[in-house]
């Protein structure tokens, strides 16, 4: 067999790529420390600022802080002035390094491949024999992860935006009605519907129990604990409250059998209500997900979505970027005839669904 020919400029190319992604991972590493040692904080609007400054700013050793805000500005995450030998962040960089706040915060979200190195064994052992991994064998680092890494996203769009793209679903919540919560976690989404809609109840359903507990504590924190109810159940099986909204958050791509979960919201549903489904944001054919964020939801679904649906039973494994037309055929297998797409961001697809 003839060597292959190599071409030194797609060679070149290609090595270049694989270097950005690895220096990637090194500025996660870079950012979770500067979010946690308050180094973001002490930077944020306060206009250049010398190592020193932001050292004793942020209460850590200048020595360090001068090398990790070289790397910072080597990366475009500051603003190094070489004239004043200073450094500064610039508004657009505060919202997404700074400010815990805003829709575009993304420290957290770090998280999730620190757990997905950690879980790393676990992805070999899954590989080799087909088992699966549940979502709470992961490291706990993967479940505050993706909570952080979805809350402010809901918080800017959910109650703004997604829920007034649904037909008469906003003035049924102001009236009052059961909501359910399936996949719930942290409870982030949860309450945030509950702030918004005080006439209404409130019901989050999950199977992790540290992320029950992380929802309680937030809704105690929220002053909300009257009117949310946290408890342990899965998708097939919570409790038949005649629900008029049941939401799944990201979540029913997760599940090793979709269909027996749209079966039983067909069942618990109220006369006239709605499923809200929130999905990741792809098409239906896999060449068209070939991007930045479909890179991002392909590697995530490999360790965390398809090896959760697996750990189920695996009846059908859809994955994080299953597409519209495959989400509205679980639907209808379970007897919706109403399938809309509501709303639509550059990372999640809003579907309004109704019997």
């Amino acid at each position: 067999m003839d060597a292959p020919v190599i071409d030194p400029a797609r060679l070149e190319a290609f090595v270049t790529r694989a270097i950005a992604d690895i220096t990637a991972g090194y500025t996660g590493v870079m950012i979770s420390l500067g979010s946690q040692l308050g180094l973001y904080r002490a930077l944020a609007y306060a206009g250049p600022l010398s190592a020193k400054e932001v050292a004793q700013r942020a209460g850590c050793a200048e020595r360090y802080v001068r090398e990790w805000l070289n790397a910072q500005a080597a990366g475009g995450y500051l603003v190094y002035h070489a004239v004043s030998d200073t450094y500064e962040m610039t508004p657009e960089q505060a919202m997404v390094l700074a400010d815990e706040d805003s829709p575009v915060y993304i420290p957290p979200a770090w998280n999730v491949p620190a757990a997905m190195w950690a879980d790393e064994p676990k992805a070999l052992e899954a590989f080799r024999t087909g088992r699966g991994v549940a979502w709470g064998e992961h490291d706990e680092r993967m479940s505050c992860g993706v909570a952080a890494f979805y809350r402010n996203g809901y918080r800017a769009a959910l109650v703004p935006q997604w829920l007034p793209a649904l037909d008469g679903v906003v003035e049924q919540l102001e009236a009052g009605i059961a909501v359910a919560d399936i996949g719930c976690g942290h409870g982030h989404a949860t309450l945030l519907l509950a702030e918004a809609f005080p006439n209404s109840r409130f019901f989050g359903y999950d199977t992790h129990a540290a992320s029950l507990a992380a929802a309680q504590r937030n809704a105690a924190a929220a002053g909300a604990a009257q009117r949310v109810t946290f408890a342990r159940a899965r998708a097939v099986d919570y409790p038949d409250e005649r629900y008029g909204l049941i939401c799944f958050f990201d979540t029913l791509h997760d599940l090793g059998d979709p269909e027996a979960a749209a079966r039983h919201a067909a069942k618990t549903l109220a006369p006239g209500g709605t499923v809200l489904l929130v999905e990741p944001y792809a098409n239906d054919r896999i060449a068209d997900n070939l991007t930045p964020v479909g890179q991002m939801y392909y590697a995530g679904s490999t360790l965390i979505c398809c090896a959760h649906a697996i750990s189920e039973g695996g009846h059908l494994v859809l994955g994080a970027q299953a597409g519209e037309a495959r989400l509205a055929a679980v639907f209808r297998q379970a007897g919706f005839t109403h399938f809309r797409r509501a709303a639509e961001t550059p990372f999640n697809l809003v579907f309004e669904v109704r019997r």
